[in-house]
């Protein structure tokens, strides 16, 4: 019988069937950060158990750390005790942890695959939701709860509904200045926010397969904020030579070997998906959100509309009320006051490489603050190696250290009340960034040129 890439890894990790719905799935890989894990190891304490498999689990400090300092005492008084008890739970459980002085430390989900942690045709677990990030290489990733972390820890499985499959392409060819994050906004705002509810979303086409790997995390990353339970990618040539020599990869014969059984971690042709969805890479533009939530996006050339895809009336009103902002108005030329690159979504080697480019040589608005927040220690060594860090000082941003920063506001970094950032993160909710803050969602180019524009600003003018 056909099946899709997410029915194949699936089948593989199913421990035992519970019910027509439910299935036990082993779990290969299981990611740990100091946020949704207390609670967890509390819990495996209070029940005298130990973790199962403390090789398979890999924990790293990044949602609150400090972005100025890797001291402990940087942090809230909250965030340091969560930092500490981390340290104290990975010592007792035997875990591996990056914590705020290894050269591995990172936001967990851009530590995860650029150490070879995340392999293709795994199953991959973190009490964070954008865990599906990792679906990149063709795995089956997603977030869990904190009493989920908990059965994991424990028993090396989880039990979980088995979601529809949903089918997304795009196809031909990208124009300038269009990149991944373009597409992901693109396609929510055509679905909405929660188009993706109950299904798992592959991703395909020939505009995905041209991304390299770290565009394609930014397309998984998101999948989350159409709803979906996570989206997948299948592996291939861009995705094999990312992996090797990759600490946690395999070595030598042992990568051809898997190089082998990984080529077959694709859909079948003839495979059925509950819903298929085909979209022309020639109609995205540089896409902005203008709203509240992820869905409530435009080409950063058109106006904002009369309502979004899913909202209500009356959150509709409330949303543009919350943001400042009215239907028909034009957000190209909107006056921001402060950019931020960085985030699961948009921290790696290659977004700051192409903010770079933008900047070098140029200077700020002097009105915008502006902050660039490598997704890891690595990226930022690179970034210091390749001068990029001097090409963003220089033009006037703030060069920090690996953290979430301000994509969720646990720590210092939190953008005032009434402020307007544009941000590369992945969500703008109300409040995300800091209370009374307003989000403009886009894509590092988008958001390096805003910076020295000091208002938001279309890079095909530029290119």
């Amino acid at each position: 019988m056909a099946q899709t890439l997410y029915d194949k890894i699936w089948q593989a990790h199913t421990v035992a069937s519970i019910n027509e719905q439910t299935d036990l799935l082993y779990i290969d890989r299981h990611l740990v950060h100091e946020v949704t894990s207390p609670q967890a190891f509390a819990g495996l304490r209070e029940k005298n158990r130990t973790v199962r498999c403390p090789e398979k689990t890999f924990a790293t400090m990044d949602h609150n750390v400090s972005t100025k300092s890797r001291s402990l005492d940087a942090a809230s008084e909250v965030s340091k005790n969560q930092l500490m008890a981390l340290d104290a739970n990975c010592k007792e459980f035997g875990i591996v942890l990056y914590d705020l002085n290894s050269i591995n430390q990172g936001i967990v989900h851009v530590m995860g695959p650029e150490q070879g942690i995340t392999l293709p045709g795994t199953t991959i677990v973190c009490g964070d939701s954008h865990t599906s990030t990792h679906g990149a290489f063709g795995t089956i990733a997603f977030g869990i709860g904190t009493s989920e972390v908990e059965m994991v820890l424990a028993t090396q499985c989880l039990l979980q509904n088995k979601p529809k499959r949903m089918k997304i392409e795009i196809n031909g060819k990208l124009n300038k200045g269009v990149f991944s994050k373009d597409i992901i906004l693109y396609i929510i705002s055509k679905i909405s926010a929660s188009g993706g509810t109950g299904y798992f979303i592959e991703f395909a086409g020939s505009a995905i397969e041209s991304l390299s790997m770290e565009a394609r995390m930014t397309i998984c990353n998101m999948s989350i904020e159409m709803g979906a339970r996570g989206g997948m990618i299948a592996p291939d040539e861009i995705t094999y030579e990312y992996i090797r020599g990759k600490e946690f990869a395999p070595k030598n014969e042992k990568f051809d070997e898997s190089v082998q059984k990984w080529n077959i971690l694709k859909s079948d042709e003839d495979a059925v998906f509950d819903k298929v969805l085909k979209f022309d890479a020639e109609d995205i533009e540089p896409m902005i959100t203008y709203g509240t939530n992820p869905g409530m996006g435009i080409k950063i050339s058109e106006v904002i509309p009369n309502s979004a895809v899913e909202n209500s009336d009356e959150s509709f009103k409330k949303s543009l009320k919350y943001m400042g902002l009215k239907s028909g108005d034009k957000l190209l030329n909107h006056k921001i006051d402060y950019v931020f690159i960085g985030s699961c979504t948009n921290s790696r080697i290659e977004d700051l490489r192409l903010s770079a480019k933008i900047v070098k040589g140029k200077t700020k608005a002097k009105h915008v603050n502006a902050w660039v927040i490598p997704g890891s220690k690595k990226v930022e060594k690179l970034a210091i190696d390749e001068g990029l860090n001097k090409i963003f000082i220089d033009a006037g941003f703030e060069f920090r250290q690996p953290g979430c920063s301000a994509c969720l506001a646990m720590n210092e970094d939190k953008i005032p009340k009434e402020n307007y950032c544009v941000s590369t993160s992945n969500r703008n909710f109300e409040g995300r960034q800091g209370p009374g803050s307003r989000t403009f969602l886009a894509s590092p180019v988008t958001a390096a040129i805003s910076a020295l524009n000091g208002c938001v600003s279309d890079i095909r003018e530029y290119i």
